[in-house]
């Protein structure tokens, strides 16, 4: 794995335990998905902005045009420290950074930060390369 991905992975899996919660920017404390993505982001040197969005919405349509706005990469095969946005459920958008072992994301249902296989039955949406850090 390329280190610029090993950065990233390895500040998503301290996430690992932190607690759900919707908003949540604090490791340790409480994340949501979109808290998991910019902790390990930023461990990588790229800083970017979130676009305003309701948990459990359909949030896809903003996500695809932040995203590359700031620098994020689109790709169509994901390698460990990209970023994935799934679909667990009709009108339901999620993001979870890729590992070796399947994905790290904050899951609601379990209450916490997880890693884990992908599951099989969250459709695929899209995934990005997290931008260069920026000077």
């Amino acid at each position: 794995m390329h280190s610029r991905s090993t950065t990233i992975v390895a500040a998503a899996r301290r996430c690992v335990g932190t607690r759900f919660r919707p908003q949540g920017r604090a490791p340790g404390i409480g994340l949501d998905c979109i808290g998991v993505a910019l902790f390990a982001g930023a461990a990588a040197g790229a800083r970017f902005t979130v676009p305003r969005y309701a948990l459990g919405g359909d949030g896809q349509e903003a996500l695809d045009t932040a995203l590359p706005e700031q620098g994020c990469t689109p790709v169509g095969l994901p390698r460990p420290g990209d970023l994935i946005l799934v679909a667990p459920a009709s009108g339901r958008r999620h993001l979870g950074i890729v590992t070796d072992a399947g994905i790290i994301h904050a899951h609601a249902g379990l209450n916490r930060v997880v890693e884990g296989p992908l599951d099989p039955a969250w459709r695929r949406l899209g995934a990005w390369r997290f931008p260069e850090p920026q000077e």
